[in-house]
């Protein structure tokens, strides 16, 4: 699957991530694995059903203090970021209370 991404953006006050561009794959691929998530894991997140899919890659989350958070995002928010790769596989990663967990991994038609 071909996966570009476009520019930083952020969860104000405590994330800046790298954005993923929304294509109709990666739509289809997130409907998937929700319907795999729930069907096979039980799996079921109400408050993402509520919200938007918004993919994108964390650069920062939880070393950032909200007042860090500012001071970082003045750095990244107009920077420019164009980039395309291939991925062969998707990992799915579960949060144990302390640290996250490969859970299974998904192969992806390329």
């Amino acid at each position: 699957m071909s996966v570009n991404l476009s520019g930083f953006a952020a969860f104000d006050p405590r994330v800046i991530y790298v954005d993923v561009v929304k294509s109709p794959a990666l739509l289809e691929m997130q409907q998937d694995l929700m319907s795999y998530a729930e069907t096979n894991l039980g799996i079921v997140d109400r408050l993402s059903q509520t919200r938007p899919f918004v993919a994108h890659m964390t650069v920062a989350f939880s070393d950032l203090t909200q007042e860090n958070f500012q001071t970082a995002w003045l750095e990244f928010k107009d920077r420019s970021l164009h980039f395309q790769f291939t991925a062969s596989t998707l990992t799915l990663l579960l949060h144990d209370g302390s640290r996250w967990n490969i859970s299974k991994h998904f192969p992806l038609s390329t």
